[in-house]
């Protein structure tokens, strides 16, 4: 067995325990690379179905192509694909790009407050109605307690203090001096009344595993990634006025595996792209502290 067989086999191993442990569960879709593997290892652990819904945590502002794409798969593999969105926020204009606050106070407001108030159900959820082709709101649903997350702790500075199974308190906030230890596979899964659990079935997989395996298992990927002629394309994805792309001229899966073997990006973050980051300090630990993802 390679590495990407045992990184598969654990990552399918996490899914099904996670979908045996928890009830009312979800998994969160942003639509980029790393939740996109996870979406296609989760329809391989359940043969074809994904038993649980999609949760996409809309802000408005995304990079158009990547709603388009959403609503595309979500209509060829038949997800329940369900979106959340801050509309108060929206509608008051209390964002970055209105002038109106900062970057991390923008996350804050329509990706942490957005996902928070969608997984309890508290706020409005948009479903896709596949007989109507369109988005149906709902006005009111059970929480979700356990929600499985495309983390990868190679990524990100405060992604590394994860754990497979990690516990947030009723608020979603997480205390990152008291998680669970987890040694030779044994996980902890019996948590208090309450507790939130977040669930990173790709913890341990990098960025070159991660395009690996898109390219072994030929996943459809969203076209921002490659250059498409202007010698630039994204690494990572986020809003529009937020993310900016770096330059490459890798037009394939095949191109980026290269280039990153390469060495040309080591010394290059993966998010350096990603504004909020670095009004963050350089890391989200910030706004991950309070329910980011």
């Amino acid at each position: 067995m390679n590495q990407l067989e045992k990184l598969e086999s654990q990552s399918i191993y996490i899914l099904r325990e996670a979908y045996r442990e928890f009830k009312n569960l979800c998994m969160l879709w942003s639509i980029g690379k790393d939740s996109t593997v996870l979406l296609w290892l989760a329809r391989k652990a359940f043969f074809g179905h994904v038993p649980f819904p999609l949760v996409h945590i809309d802000t408005a502002y995304k990079i158009p192509e990547m709603i388009a794409y959403r609503d595309q798969l979500a209509r060829e593999w038949n997800l329940k694909m369900i979106y959340g969105q801050n509309v108060t926020a929206l509608s008051k204009k209390q964002t970055f790009p209105d002038g109106k606050t900062d970057r991390i106070n923008c996350c804050r407001q329509l990706k942490s407050e957005a996902l928070k108030h969608t997984l309890s159900g508290e706020w409005t959820r948009f479903r896709l109605d596949h007989s109507q082709g369109k988005y149906l709101p709902e006005e009111s649903g059970e929480p979700y307690t356990g929600v499985i997350v495309g983390v990868r702790a190679d990524e990100e500075g405060s992604r590394s203090k994860e754990r497979y199974f990690s516990p947030r308190d009723q608020q979603s906030e997480w205390d990152i001096g008291d998680q669970p230890p987890e040694f030779w596979n044994q996980y902890k899964t019996d948590f208090a009344p309450g507790t939130h659990i977040r669930i990173h079935p790709l913890l341990d997989w990098t960025e070159l595993n991660i395009w690996e395996y898109i390219l072994k298992e030929n996943i459809p990927i969203i076209s921002l990634y490659f250059d498409r002629g202007d010698g630039t394309r994204y690494r990572s994805l986020g809003c529009a006025p937020c993310t900016k792309p770096i330059e490459s001229t890798a037009k394939n899966v095949a191109e980026i595996i290269e280039e990153l073997r390469s060495g040309k990006l080591a010394n290059v973050a993966e998010r350096s792209g990603r504004e909020q980051d670095k009004e963050d300090g350089g890391t989200l630990e910030t706004l991950r502290r309070d329910g980011y993802m």
